[in-house]
């Protein structure tokens, strides 16, 4: 499958400085991609990438303002200025590294297929699939594998959110999701209960999709920004506040 502090950077001037007292940092973020980013009934974002970019932010010393941005646009912003970094569930893998420059990891979700409870789909292979949609978020690394494993006997509906696929399935235009398990679990297994299931494995390989975990991504020439963030993430770790997030939003998943 964002609590609004604010992150800008005020250009490439100052990274090469060593101050961060004014500094704002502005962070791209695509919404909602609930439990990792969403609003709030009264419009406040939030979620786990949220409150931990809000606590790097903090141990940083920035303000921090969140951009959002469709993901199919997401990197062409980051690449155009729009904001100084992405955290937005985005999976480090070798094509975006041609790119972007990734943080270490600081989630590593597995994907899952999701039908509707009364499906006869029992394991997603190329001979259950046959004829079938697979629902898709457009752009992904589930885009990516589900094309290049399926694609040749499915039909592939992409779409720009995850609550959008989440129509279609209500409405029986998708057989078959394949998403990141929280961002099932939330939009499919949590808000309709019964309704629908995991069928299947849990699936985190190969890496040539899946990659190494989730990371911010920043602009190749802003090395000493993601070496800040490192830190953080490093310290945050350390005094607990990173476990206390992860209870937060996944300790019920046993994850």
């Amino acid at each position: 499958m964002k609590k609004l502090l604010t992150m800008t950077l005020l250009g490439s001037a100052l990274l090469a400085g060593s101050a961060f007292a004014q500094d704002t940092l502005r962070i791209g973020v695509d919404v909602p991609y609930e439990p990792m980013e969403y609003r709030t009934a009264d419009g406040e974002l939030t979620g786990f990438d949220i409150e931990l970019g809000n606590a790097l932010c903090a141990e940083i010393g920035a303000q921090c303002e969140w951009v959002v941005q469709a993901w199919d646009g997401i990197i062409p912003g980051l690449m155009a200025r729009k904001y100084d970094a992405i955290m937005s569930s985005m999976t480090i893998n070798e094509e975006r590294k041609q790119t972007v420059l990734f943080s270490d990891p600081y989630f590593t979700p597995p994907s899952a297929w999701f039908t509707p409870s009364d499906s006869e789909i029992d394991f997603p292979a190329k001979q259950t699939l046959e004829g079938k949609t697979i629902g898709v978020q457009r752009g992904t690394l589930q885009d990516n594998y589900a094309t290049d494993m399926f694609g040749d006997v499915a039909d592939i509906s992409r779409y720009t959110t995850a609550d959008d696929l989440v129509l279609d399935m209500d409405a029986g235009r998708v057989d078959i999701a394949f998403l990141d398990f929280p961002v099932g679990k939330s939009t499919l297994l949590d808000s309709d209960e019964g309704s629908y299931k995991v069928v299947g494995e849990m699936i985190t390989e190969p890496k040539k999709y899946f990659g190494d975990g989730f990371g911010i991504a920043f602009r190749k020439r802003d090395q000493e920004l993601a070496d800040k963030f490192n830190e953080a993430l490093a310290t945050l770790k350390e005094n607990g506040t990173y476990q206390e997030l992860y209870n937060k939003y996944f300790a019920e998943n046993g994850k």
